[in-house]
Order: C-alpha cells, then sequence, then structure tokens
C-alpha cells in the first residue's frame, strides 16, 4: 500500500516493535476541512519512535487515497506536515486498507467528523475486518450522532436537557414552524440531526427564521431538531476510557459570537476557554459524574467530549445535556485535547492511551466472538 521510506519501513533498526497505525481524516461530509485540520495535529504529535503512521484520506466524493504529501511530510520529520493535510494521493479501496490492517499490531484511528465516519459506518466495515480502532464501537458512534435518537435514550434514562422537537422531512407541514415556537417559545435553535461541528445551526428569533432554519438543516439531514434556547453557560467534559471511563476538568466556552457556531469554533478564534471552569468543587463533581453516566448510557468507548448547558440561577435546573462527540476535534484550539492537557495528560500520551484502549478493546471483543 506504500512505498518503504524511514517512517514506514519495518525493517529499519529499531523500529520493529512500533504499531501500525493507520490515520483516516477528510471524508464526505461538511466536516471534511475540519478532519482535515485535526489529522494534521495528530500526526504532528505522534510519536514515530511508537507508530508507523500510514495517512489515509477520504475524498469528498468518497474517493480512499494514501496521502501522499502527508507520507513525505512524515519522512521529512513532524515538523514539515502542513496545518491542513491533503486527502489526496495515490487511489487504494477501503478494502485495501482494511487488508493491510490486519496484523496484530495494527490499530486505525478514524479522524472523520460527522456522517460516513463518526456515524458507526466506518466503525462497522473495521468491525467487520477484525480491525481495532479508536473510540466508539457502532452502536455507540451511530447513537450519539444522531442527536433525535440520542435524545430519546438520554431521556429514558433521566438525563436533563432542553426541551425539543424532533421532525422528519416529511412530517414538516406550513403551520409547523408556529406551532414549534407556540410549544417551544422564541428563540430557539434548530439544527440538522446527524451533524456536527455547529454545521447547519441556526438560532430563530421569528417564525419566519424558524422556516428558513428548517430548510437549512434539511439540505444536511432528513431529520431535525429544534429545541429551546437555553440562557446558561457551556460547559465541556472529556471523557476517556473503556470500561472505566475517567472524566477531565470540566471546561467553559464563552463564545466570541451569539452562539458558538462554525466560524467561532474553527475560523475566528473568537471564543474564550476558560480551564478549568469556573464552578464549586461539588458543581465541578456533579457534572463530571454527569459525563460518565452519558457516555456510558450511549454505549461510548475510548474517548467523546460531553457537552452541557448550565443554569445555575435561582430557578435553574442546572446541568442540562446538549451532545456528545465521539470523534471531537484536536485543532489547537479544539477543547478535547485542552481539557486533557489541563488534566495532566499530554497530546501525545491522549494519543497514546487512545490506542492502548483500541487494542485493549478488540482483545476482549475477540474473547466474546472467538466460540
Amino acid at each position: 500500500m506504500s512505498s518503504p521510506d524511514p517512517q514506514h519501513d519495518p525493517s529499519a533498526a529499531g523500529l520493529d516493535d512500533r504499531i501500525d497505525l493507520i490515520v483516516l481524516f477528510g471524508g464526505q461530509s461538511a466536516e471534511h476541512d475540519v478532519s482535515c485540520t485535526t489529522a494534521a495535529h495528530v500526526l504532528r504529535a505522534a510519536d514515530p519512535s511508537k507508530y508507523r503512521i500510514t495517512p489515509i484520506g477520504i475524498g469528498r466524493d468518497g474517493t480512499w487515497s494514501l496521502a501522499t504529501g502527508a507520507q513525505h511530510a512524515l519522512a521529512a520529520g513532524p515538523d514539515a506536515l502542513p496545518g491542513h493535510l491533503d486527502p489526496a494521493g495515490s487511489p487504494v479501496s477501503a478494502t485495501e486498507v482494511v487488508s493491510a490492517a490486519g496484523g496484530s499490531r495494527t490499530v486505525v484511528m478514524p479522524l472523520l467528523h460527522g456522517p460516513m465516519g463518526e456515524d458507526g459506518t466506518v466503525q462497522g466495515l473495521l468491525e467487520l475486518a477484525g480491525v481495532p480502532y479508536v473510540g466508539s464501537g457502532v452502536l455507540g458512534s451511530s447513537l450519539s450522532m444522531d442527536k433525535a435518537m440520542a435524545k430519546q435514550v438520554l431521556a429514558a434514562n433521566g438525563i436533563a436537557q432542553a426541551r425539543s422537537r424532533s421532525i422528519r422531512e416529511h412530517e414538516i407541514t406550513p403551520s409547523l414552524p408556529q406551532q414549534l415556537v407556540d410549544e417551544l417559545g422564541l428563540p430557539v435553535f434548530v439544527k440538522p440531526a446527524n451533524m456536527g461541528s455547529s454545521v447547519g445551526v441556526s438560532k430563530a428569533k421569528t417564525v419566519e427564521a424558524v422556516r428558513d432554519a428548517i430548510a437549512l438543516a434539511l439540505s444536511y439531514d432528513e431529520w431535525v431538531v429544534v429545541e429551546e434556547a437555553i440562557t446558561g453557560r457551556e460547559i465541556e467534559v472529556a471523557v476517556l476510557g473503556n470500561l472505566e471511563p475517567r472524566a477531565s476538568v470540566p471546561g467553559e466556552i464563552v463564545p466570541g459570537a451569539e452562539f458558538y457556531d462554525y466560524a467561532d469554533k474553527y475560523l475566528d478564534d473568537g471564543s474564550q476557554a476558560v480551564i478549568p471552569a469556573r464552578l464549586s468543587p461539588e458543581a465541578a463533581a456533579e457534572v463530571q459524574a454527569l459525563a460518565v453516566r452519558i457516555f456510558q448510557v450511549l454505549r461510548c468507548e475510548g474517548m467523546a467530549r460531553v457537552d452541557f448547558f448550565y443554569e445555575d440561577g435561582p430557578g435553574g435546573r442546572g446541568f442540562l445535556c446538549n451532545e456528545v462527540n465521539t470523534i471531537p476535534g484536536f485543532t489547537p484550539i479544539s477543547m478535547y485535547p485542552k481539557l486533557w492537557i489541563a488534566s495532566g495528560l499530554s497530546y501525545a500520551s491522549l494519543i497514546d492511551e487512545l490506542v492502548a484502549l483500541a487494542l485493549e478493546r478488540q482483545s476482549r471483543r475477540r474473547r466474546n466472538t472467538a466460540r
């Protein structure tokens, strides 16, 4: 699948015990660019004395390629990597990639945000191939990705959330925007059910704006979630682990825009991250425990970032779960690595632990299925 070089040649002296790490990035979703940036920073941080790294890019059209530019930059040293990887290169098939990943010392790290990557599709491919991979399995990935279904499961487990409605495209009628306003008030947030990074999310302040926001959300998904707007603090917790997950210190996002949208997250750097969040010890412990519980309820494994709203004033409802991201961003301004660094785990050590968790999970699953 790749030509020998110092980074990839297993015959190089002293490097035979390294793990083969296949990094998948790019993808077909609207979060393609975020994934390419995430992958660049992961490749730069991964320890070349521990890993033989093969970057596999997935184009917006679904084409899989050995990312030639990233591979050459890796051979020149991590500092040669650009801040944004190009997924183009020598075409390979998904079958070739998973076949090459069949060894016992190989781990796939999917860094594919959004649909066709974070939603259980790639995870299912890797499960069928028996390949260890970083992050949640098929059920945890698909359930967390679909905001409408995640809300149902969380509600059934008594997890507090904003009031909301989930609607499928064929259920939308001309009178629906007014009905939603009557039920949820104004303003409301309108979101595609299966998307992340605030792509396709709108804050609607009038009935007509609700109508337009639904149309925008439907351009990304056939399911739409409409939520009451919460006046509260935005608290995020990173969770790491398999059978015994643990939570990072909580962080707080102070948006630079009216809400924490795509540009605020990745382009403008206008938001402010306060780590650790200014919470009482009791409130911090409460949200950490709640994040771990949500991680387990949604069958997550490996990693996830759990996002909350915090209504802490008189009459407030406390911590309300907003959403769960099973492949959170790893860009320099992303909260997931920042929260773990503040908790005493370096970026490189975080990658090491995620790889170890992937191998542990695969070993456990083999014991359960080898009958």
